[in-house]
């Protein structure tokens, strides 16, 4: 049975390479590779390795698998093998994958899908490597959301792969367990990486640039997997996040001020260490809480605070740039501090948890130690004040209040690490 399925791919590998577009010609579409690849997608048996030939190829809808074992995916490299959905005409997604076990894809570059141009869900044993994603007319409010989205999985691994022009985030991994983020390169996408409501997730050796914001750890109320932890975001460039916002307005990510490194938002045990955070015109990293947003919760099992954040051994760099006014929040930095700040604590925190004088026991608290540069510091106060309005009363810039230790953060351990 393999050996005649071996056979019947390579022959419709010769239909597509048929197809395949020659050097300088116009990108045409093509109903005989599209057929011959989709056949190959929903007929697929376990075990089953689809190669996609050299080339660029227009595709008008939709690449879905759905419930095998033991599948990969693999193009030629993202240089030589192409996958455009510019002009698609059904779906919403370029490759929608769902559950299957112990799945790599890679390769091969998908392109200007009218929502995201990879995702997966329910998988488990999902890799990621050498891809890219892109939307091709820049930076547009109608792009796709994500980029690589994962959702719902477990032992989740995305290495060596490039991401552009995401309206919300290049690579996101959502509601997932055990997750790896490495040597990746997000440019010029809203939120260059977000992990969101993730239990023990390592991110590291990325380089993140010309985002609107470079890296998020978030906690987000009324999704499937509540609680997100265990975090550790460490050995990563993130530098000059300064590009506009072109969010949808009402999106998470709208409220993003340009010239963010990163955010830690409503979230628990999140470690950041011996990362370069440079040039941020806004902050190089906020630690908020969820009432930040201005946004109603809505979900009694939600915790809208940041817990037990550590942050520590990294360096920071800033040129003197002129702060954000086109965001609230950026205002609100810029009235508050008057300047861009490197590490910003909103210090809204639990009132089941904190005594009279505004301080969290010591498994609770966020705390700084060790880091380099001409650090400026900003504390919002935020737990004195009746609303967001009253911030600005409350502000200081003592950062001696949070020189403290945590024990080292679980992440996603070593054994997804070294796959």
């Amino acid at each position: 049975m393999r050996q005649l399925f071996l056979i019947t791919i390579a022959g419709a590998l010769l239909a597509l390479a048929s197809c395949k577009q020659k050097p300088g010609e116009e990108l045409l579409k093509s109903e005989d590779f599209q057929k011959a690849l989709q056949e190959k997608f929903i007929n697929a048996k376990n075990g089953d390795v689809i190669e996609l030939p050299e080339g660029k190829f227009l595709l008008t809808k939709p690449l879905v698998m759905e419930g095998l074992d033991d599948i990969t995916i693999k193009g030629q490299g993202p240089d030589k093998t192409v996958l455009s959905f510019k002009g698609q005409e059904e779906g919403a997604e370029g490759i929608f994958i769902t559950n299957v076990k112990n799945l790599t894809v890679e390769g091969f570059t998908v392109e200007d899908a009218l929502g995201d141009n990879f995702k997966f869900k329910g998988c488990d044993g999902l890799t990621l490597r050498k891809l890219n994603s892109t939307w091709t007319g820049g930076a547009k409010e109608t792009n796709g959301a994500y980029g690589y989205y994962p959702v719902e999985c477990r032992n989740v691994l995305i290495e060596d792969c490039e991401v552009s022009y995401c309206s919300d985030a290049g690579v996101y991994v959502g509601q997932s367990t055990n997750v790896v983020v490495r040597n990746c390169y997000a440019h010029h996408n809203v939120a260059g990486i977000e992990i969101e409501n993730c239990i023990n997730s390592d991110i590291y050796d990325n380089l993140s640039e010309n985002n609107t914001g470079g890296i998020l750890v978030f906690d987000l109320p009324k999704l499937f997997q509540a609680n997100g932890r265990n975090a550790r975001v460490f050995n990563n460039t993130v530098r000059d996040n300064n590009f506009k916002n072109f969010a949808a307005p009402g999106n998470i990510v709208a409220i993003i001020p340009p010239g963010t490194g990163m955010i830690i938002l409503a979230t628990d045990s999140v470690e950041v260490f011996d990362n370069i955070i440079e040039d941020h015109k806004t902050v190089g990293i906020g630690v908020v809480s969820y009432k930040i947003t201005e946004k109603p919760v809505e979900d009694s099992t939600y915790g809208p605070y940041c817990n037990a954040i550590y942050i520590r051994n990294n360096t920071f760099k800033n040129s003197k740039l002129i702060p954000d006014l086109s965001t609230d929040m950026g205002k609100l930095l810029t009235a508050a501090f008057k300047q861009p700040v490197d590490i910003l604590y909103d210090n809204i925190t639990d009132p089941a948890f904190r005594d009279k004088e505004g301080n969290l026991p010591a498994d609770r608290r966020l705390c700084i130690q060790n880091n380099t540069g001409d650090i400026k510091f900003g504390n919002l106060n935020g737990w004195k004040a009746s609303s967001l309005k009253d911030l600005l009363k409350y502000s200081d810039d003592d950062i001696t209040k949070f020189s403290c230790t945590h024990g080292a953060m679980p992440g996603a351990g070593t054994v997804i690490a070294k796959k």
